[in-house]
């Protein structure tokens, strides 16, 4: 694999734990001494990203000021905005003028989960490395019950903990899902992502899916599962927040 760009959506409203997040975006909620977002871009760089792409909105000028605070961070970052809310696929998308001619791979890290325990970005990466350069997506197993939440893979398990991935559904109704891997935060794409998103219909919800995406890249290219062992955290609610915090002061 050669270079690798990372990419941070951080745009979202964070309508979840209002009315904090009026003033203090959800990704800028302390974990310990620094933001939820710093801790996201660390696990970046150390996977062996050379430059993070941070997608905000207009109304998160606070995330951007924080890092032109540390000038070693600063120098590793660019940025992005997205002015509307259309879905993951789309706030993906809005790092295409920065990346997608740079023709490199891109893990994305959603910007408000966090892991604890083995952070997944570096092992995705060597799976990729393993694989020729193929796509990863980071996973967890999920109750049955829930995995109408998320987007779920179909795949034949190669290894412990990572699968070859057949397809991908976008929220299935639990007697659909083809199993209980869930789509978990983490994700590894081919820069060939950008060009189908550019062309992506609205999927589940009128939005521009992500999932959707890379099950047309799946058509094209090899994409596997790696089953991480950390825990993934979403912070982006009061009761996830403090779990979050449980999670890393232990």
């Amino acid at each position: 694999m050669c270079g690798m760009k990372a990419l941070i959506p951080a745009a979202g409203h964070g309508t979840r734990f209002l009315p904090v997040t009026r003033v203090v975006p959800k990704e800028m909620l302390p974990v310990g001494a620094k933001p939820a977002i710093q801790l996201i871009v660390e696990e970046a760089l150390a996977a062996g990203a050379d430059e993070v792409v941070i997608v905000v909105s207009p109304e998160k000028e606070i995330v951007r000021k924080y890092f032109d605070g540390d000038a070693a961070l600063a120098s590793r970052i660019r940025w992005a905005w997205q002015t509307e809310q259309r879905g993951l696929g789309h706030a993906v998308l809005q790092g295409a003028p920065l990346l997608a001619q740079e023709r490199e791979p891109v893990l994305v890290l959603l910007g408000d989960a966090l892991v604890s325990g083995e952070a997944p970005s570096a092992a995705m990466a060597a799976i990729s490395r393993a694989h020729g350069g193929a796509s990863v997506v980071g996973l967890e197993e999920v109750p049955l019950e829930k995995v109408s939440r998320y987007g779920i893979v179909k795949g034949t398990q190669v290894d412990e903990r990572v699968w070859k991935l057949d397809d991908l559904v976008e929220k299935p109704a639990p007697e659909a899902a083809p199993s209980r891997l869930a789509i978990a935060g983490r994700y590894l794409l081919d820069p060939a992502i950008f060009d189908l998103l550019a062309t992506q219909t609205p999927g589940h919800g009128g939005e521009i899916q992500l999932t959707d995406s890379i099950r047309r890249l799946l058509a094209e290219k090899s994409v596997y599962g790696y089953r991480y062992p950390g825990h993934r955290h979403d912070i982006g609610n009061p009761a996830g927040y403090l779990e979050t915090l449980n999670a890393f002061s232990a």
